[in-house]
């Protein structure tokens, strides 16, 4: 049964002052939790990388980690703005010039894994074992197979097109026929390849944690053109006073450090290692 007068059995101050709070309505201030916001990638999101490293900072330093997983593209926005106090992607050039441009303090590699073209395993294109993507680019391009894009503006959409143009294939003019966008993260980007039997460009841990396969299979890896960098880079402070420069900055700390890489190094999917740790703490 419940007590209709509870402060009859309550005998200190903080017991009367919680009680004569909730009797009025008004709920206890309770401490603020300790985080930082990291703009990030969908595809060290949805391998399920962030998952096995976030809680080891936190344990470890008792700071939560906040993640905004959208493409490189809109992640570099949202630091742009100020809307996160780290940014992790993998599109080395627009980290730079973020860098450069005043946005952020300093760039700093990280880890590294590669990118691969899967496709249907009965592979109208001709490309399984192919050792050169742009080749394979050409063929896929030349059979008129159907080719699934992010077509986001995300680190991997920036290097597909970077890779159709070394091709010398102008897929603007295919767009909406062979060449299909879906404007959409790495996961569902495989899902919507999945559905139609078609080839795809995607990072490999993404694709090793990738469960609807259907017919895909990997077709074409290990060409150096394929390399996939990623770095960390706190925001800038004094273009946004707000950002939590100190814990961002420990979390890069931790990631550089030989406990962070070695918990990169340690992430596996499925037994296979996902993302290689490669930290150059002088920055770039």
């Amino acid at each position: 049964m419940l007590d209709r007068y509870p402060w009859q059995r309550c005998r200190t101050l903080t017991c009367m002052t919680m009680i004569v709070l909730a009797l009025a309505g008004i709920h206890p201030v309770v401490a603020a939790e300790r985080f930082i916001t990291l703009a990030s990638t969908t595809s060290t999101e949805n391998s399920g990388l962030f998952g096995h490293l976030l809680p080891l900072f936190e344990q470890e330093t008792g700071i939560a980690v906040r993640v905004v997983a959208v493409g490189t593209g809109q992640a570099i926005e949202l630091a742009q703005r100020g809307d996160a106090d780290v940014l992790l992607v993998h599109h080395k050039s627009s980290e730079e010039k973020f860098v450069a441009e005043g946005f952020g303090v300093a760039r700093f590699d990280v880890m590294y894994n590669d990118f691969v073209l899967v496709g249907p395993q009965a592979d109208p294109a001709g490309v399984q074992g192919m050792s050169e993507v742009l080749a394979a680019l050409g063929q896929i391009a030349a059979k008129q197979a159907i080719f699934v894009s992010r077509g986001d503006d995300s680190g991997t959409h920036k290097l597909e097109l970077n890779l159709w143009k070394s091709a010398g294939i102008n897929v603007s003019a295919a767009s909406g026929t062979w060449y299909r966008e879906t404007g959409a993260g790495m996961g569902a980007t495989l899902n919507t390849a999945s559905g139609l039997n078609a080839y795809t460009l995607t990072d490999r841990g993404t694709w090793i944690s990738f469960k609807n396969r259907g017919n895909l299979a990997m077709l074409v890896a290990g060409d150096p053109r394929l390399f996939n960098q990623y770095g960390v880079i706190l925001v800038n402070p004094a273009r946004h006073r707000h950002v939590k420069a100190q814990d961002g900055q420990a979390f890069i700390d931790w990631l550089l450090s030989d406990t962070g890489q070695k918990a990169i190094a340690a992430f596996r999917i499925a037994g296979e290692q996902a993302f290689f740790p490669n930290a150059r703490k002088g920055g770039s």
